[in-house]
């Protein structure tokens, strides 16, 4: 005997609809948030710069079928692509997290919210010569700054409270959903099509964390968040034919996603939608690595100098205790061996091992011409992490919300060096003021890396002016990045 089972079609989950109500409603006034947007921009498109000088990332571009153009499509900035808008998206979100050097929200759920520019940046750039060839007026960069602000604020008000790995699930479904929620906006579908659209963001198949995590960890870490982001922008294109969508598709009973993927749990809410995740949002500003290790990093460098200045060198380190907080232990604590790059840049040891040796860690310390330097592992082996509580507490607080770790180095002749604690990295909020002009110089580093230096002056020329910026079409500040 079967239990009878309602066949009456559902209102929409009040997660969907408050979805949709925001990216068709919400009127963004938060200057704060508009010129963090304009530095993520900035940031964003940088990293993807850098990720280019990398074969391992440039395999994965290019149209599917090689040698095609899309008329009036989607072009893709450093590269000489121009294609489809799902294919894309794909290239510039993966792109941006090729190196892992772009943004980061940590909560409950941790990710990177600036993935989703991929699928804001190539359907924008698509509508905007689409426009531009029928006559019309094309969307502007503000159009693309108001984008990223609600894609940042989605995918960071769903983490705050609801935490996808500890179930297994990799962050970027929260790329997806956000991505598709934002570009069924710009693509002009209904209320009734957006909520469609980010059901079925949420039906969708969702990616397992395996890549991130040993024994399995691998290079699909860096493309995950482009196809997520591609994903969006094909999914919010089929709703926007007038495709169905599945209104209870997170409260339905045994089909639907809490059931199915959230051991049954209703996703708990911090806060309302607004602008609060674009305003403090973090950069990885000095170094490519996983933002748990942000400030160990930090405090590496200066050991490495208080070394110098001792005449001594890592060979002379018996131990080195870092007093971390538990999410960095649960994610990057690693021992044995390293197997390629995506290993090692979510390896603490690892990333503090090479500044405490070198003075430096860039995105090159990962690649094997340089892990195969047996002081490395050498150094790794000596390396214990330690929880402090007080760092989780404050790690979760939302007004602090600080990343801490704290080093102590003992030496072979029994010297104890005064710990170095960095609470706060130069990326975060509390530290803008002294961070934005080195990401600005980070950009300013990007852009040579790809374009010769008349050109990388107009691009870097127009991000710095915020008012010019933001009234220029997509497709001409699109265009100025071609190569």
């Amino acid at each position: 005997m079967s239990a009878h089972i309602s066949n009456v079609r559902p209102k929409p989950d009040q997660v969907l609809v408050d979805i949709a109500d925001y990216v068709l409603k919400y009127k963004v006034k938060s200057a704060e948030a508009y010129e963090t947007a304009r530095y993520c921009l900035m940031d964003t498109l940088g990293c993807g710069f850098e990720a280019l000088e990398y074969p391992a990332c440039t395999k994965m571009l290019g149209p599917i079928v090689p040698g095609t153009v899309v008329p009036s499509g989607a072009k893709v900035p450093g590269t000489p692509y121009q294609m489809d808008p799902v294919k894309a998206a794909f290239d510039i979100g993966a792109m941006i997290r090729w190196l892992d050097f772009n943004d980061t929200w940590l909560a409950a759920e941790w990710g990177h919210p600036s993935d989703n520019l991929g699928g804001i940046l190539a359907t924008a750039d698509w509508l905007s010569r689409n426009a531009v060839a029928a006559g019309k007026k094309p969307l502007t960069v503000k159009d693309v700054l108001t984008g990223m602000i609600k894609a940042h604020e989605i995918q960071g008000c769903i983490a705050l409270e609801n935490s996808f790995n500890k179930v297994g699930l990799d962050h970027v479904v929260l790329v997806k959903v956000a991505s598709t929620a934002v570009v069924a906006e710009m693509l002009g579908l209904t209320r009734d099509e957006i909520i469609n659209a980010v059901s079925l963001a949420w039906v969708d198949g969702q990616s397992l964390r395996t890549y991130r995590h040993s024994p399995n960890t691998g290079s699909r870490k860096s493309w995950a968040a482009g196809d997520a982001t591609s994903r969006a922008v094909r999914l919010a294109l089929i709703a926007k034919t007038g495709e169905m969508g599945y209104p209870s598709v997170l409260t339905a009973k045994t089909w639907g996603f809490y059931d199915v993927l959230f051991k049954g749990n209703p996703f708990r809410f911090q806060r309302k939608y607004g602008s609060y995740v674009m305003e403090n949002v973090l950069f990885k500003i000095s170094f490519p690595a996983e933002f748990h290790s942000q400030t160990a990093v930090e405090a590496a460098m200066t050991l490495h100098k208080e070394l110098g200045r001792l005449g001594k060198t890592a060979a002379d380190i018996k131990r080195i205790t870092i007093r971390t907080h538990e999410a960095c232990i649960r994610i990057i604590d690693k021992k044995g061996p390293l197997d390629n790059p995506a290993d090692r840049d979510h390896c603490i040891q690892y990333m503090v091992a090479v500044p405490l040796l070198f003075g430096r860690l860039t995105a090159a310390d990962y690649e094997d011409e340089v892990a195969k330097d047996p002081r490395i592992d050498a150094l790794r082996d000596r390396i214990v992490c330690v929880e402090d509580p007080k760092f989780t507490k404050d790690y979760h607080d939302p007004d602090k919300r600080s990343i801490a770790n704290g080093l102590t180095v003992e030496l072979n002749d029994g010297k104890k060096l005064k710990e170095v604690v960095v609470e706060y990295p130069i990326g975060h909020k509390r530290r803008r003021k002294e961070g934005m002009p080195v990401l600005v110089e980070k950009f300013r580093t990007n852009l040579a890396r790809r374009f010769p230096e008349k050109q990388r002056k107009a691009i870097l020329d127009l991000c710095l002016d915020a008012r010019r910026l933001e009234a220029t079409p997509v497709n001409e500040f699109v265009d100025l990045m071609a190569t």
